[in-house]
């Protein structure tokens, strides 16, 4: 691997993470169609680190007053009190995409990486996406949020263990239908991810480590450690800014066009 391709997978994990449209189901296709070069685990991690890193600088002052609002118990003022909240609900909605990654992991990485599989996930997904625009009121802000919120979305962030289904956009979707605001809900789903990205990443630091050090690919992995930070943050403020104007169908119909040229293409070439 060369310092130019994990800067190139550094960008595209850092905008595919954060957009509704399936990181891991675009690299199945790519690789069953082009024969792409999958990563290794332990650099894909890395990459995925640097996409918390983005979450982490973009939402400092969240986490920050999360944090402050566990230290300080004592502070039984609205705003610590709803920052403990959330810390809670954010918990609450993380378990069952851990224990969909610990049963269903191994099973999903062998059996559901077919492109036919794969593009029957993305349009699934994009209709639900799109009956969501549709049917959610909108009318509900971020501070709203409830556990009953936060179980759902967390229930539906535990499909994104199929590739195609993306976890932003799964959990995106249900808020939409619990009418949380378009803002909302996508800064919820960025939320969510940090606490899982950040447990994979402790898992397998030690594995990072050893293979960034050995062969001297220290420069390759930070290169796509950075490029994925950087592009994360730039993706997370410019799909803010999108949405609060404008909808999540054009995601959804990019999901929809794919999946049909996906299903041409092994139907006719």
């Amino acid at each position: 691997m060369t310092v130019f391709y994990a800067i190139l997978m550094g960008i595209l994990q850092g905008a595919t993470e954060f957009l509704p449209i399936s990181s891991s189901g675009h690299l199945a296709l790519a690789h069953a169609f082009f024969g792409a070069e999958e990563a290794e685990l332990a650099f894909d991690v890395a990459l995925h680190l640097g996409t918390l890193l983005a979450i982490l600088v973009y939402f400092r002052e969240d986490f920050f007053l999360m944090g402050k609002s566990l230290v300080s118990y004592n502070d039984k003022s609205e705003d610590m009190s709803r920052m403990r909240s959330m810390v809670g609900y954010i918990c609450l909605a993380t378990i069952p995409g851990v224990l969909a990654g610990l049963f269903l992991g191994d099973f999903s990485e062998a059996h559901m990486r077919a492109p036919a599989i794969v593009a029957t996930v993305l349009g699934l997904v994009g209709l639900l996406l799109l009956w969501g625009e549709k049917a959610g009121s909108h009318d509900r802000h971020f501070s709203s949020i409830t556990m009953k919120d936060a179980l759902i979305i967390g229930l539906a962030q535990a499909m994104a263990i199929m590739p195609g289904v993306s976890r932003s956009g799964i959990t995106m979707t249900a808020g939409l239908f619990r009418g949380l605001n378009r803002q909302a809900v996508a800064k919820f789903s960025f939320l969510l991810s940090a606490p899982i990205i950040f447990g994979a990443g402790v898992y397998k630091l030690p594995e990072i480590v050893a293979q960034s050090s050995a062969g001297g690919n220290t420069v390759i992995y930070l290169s796509g450690f950075l490029s994925a930070a950087l592009s994360g943050y730039l993706v997370i403020a410019l799909l803010l800014r999108y949405i609060r104007t404008r909808s999540f169908e054009i995601f959804a119909y990019y999901r929809l066009v794919l999946a049909g040229i996906v299903y041409a293409a092994l139907l006719f070439v």
